[in-house]
């Protein structure tokens, strides 16, 4: 094993057995250096690598901490790692979204509370006649980010919230060269909605899993044969 991968592990070893607990200052890079039988080098590095996955936040002139560790933190590098994937790539995001978000729908109806309820009627409502392009993809990401938040797992939400970026531009794309695909997204998440109020998962999962495979069924024939199938 590289030792700077040896590094990391012995790190990641006092964090997973609780001797560095979230928000933890770490030892002093001399001290922990030779406790972990590292070079400082190795230490610096292993830090590095660690803060960047969200993992330890370095401070300058304060020291090294150990973060909250929420999944929605040490997720935000899976939206890094998604963003530079474009084209046919963002197919087999669809299909994870496919997976995932009908769970999140079935999940909300079941746990979402009437003041959220609330404010997602509320964003539904804000759409008007005359709306821009990006007003609707906007309001579409935040809808289904509250869905997420509804379902009252934070795990899943971030892996959401982690696909959300290229298949945003996959839904703009399909705005601008397909007719009617705006209006079709209000109508289902009007329905996406109904079923979630009407506290029905069957139903919610069932609307949600039609609307996300839209955009797929739509991105598979703009791509042509050689798009791959599930």
């Amino acid at each position: 094993m590289p030792v700077t991968d040896e590094a990391i592990e012995k790190i990641k070893s006092m964090i997973t057995s609780g001797e560095l607990a979230p928000g933890a200052r770490l030892p002093k890079e001399a001290d922990l250096a030779e406790r972990l039988g590292l070079s400082r080098n190795s230490l610096r590095e292993a830090v590095k690598a660690l803060s960047l996955i969200r993992v330890l936040d370095v401070r300058q002139g304060d020291g090294t901490y150990v973060t909250s560790l929420e999944p929605g933190l040490l997720m935000e590098a899976l939206g890094f790692v998604v963003d530079f994937h474009q084209d046919d790539t963002v197919l087999e995001f669809l299909e994870v979204r496919r997976i995932l978000e009908p769970a999140a729908a079935a999940m909300a109806a079941s746990t979402m509370s009437e003041e959220d309820l609330a404010g997602l009627r509320g964003l539904l409502d804000e759409l008007g006649e005359d709306l821009t392009l990006e007003e609707v993809v906007a309001n579409d990401l935040e809808f289904h980010r509250r869905i997420a938040v509804g379902s009252g797992n934070s795990v899943l939400c971030s892996l959401i919230e982690g696909l959300a970026g290229p298949t945003a531009r996959a839904r703009i794309w399909r705005g601008l060269t397909e007719e009617g695909a705006v209006r079709r997204t209000l109508e289902q998440h009007r329905a996406i909605y109904d079923a979630i109020a009407a506290r029905r998962p069957d139903l919610a999962e069932s609307w949600a899993r039609v609307h996300v495979a839209g955009v797929e069924q739509w991105l598979r024939g703009t791509l042509g044969p050689a798009a791959p199938r599930p």
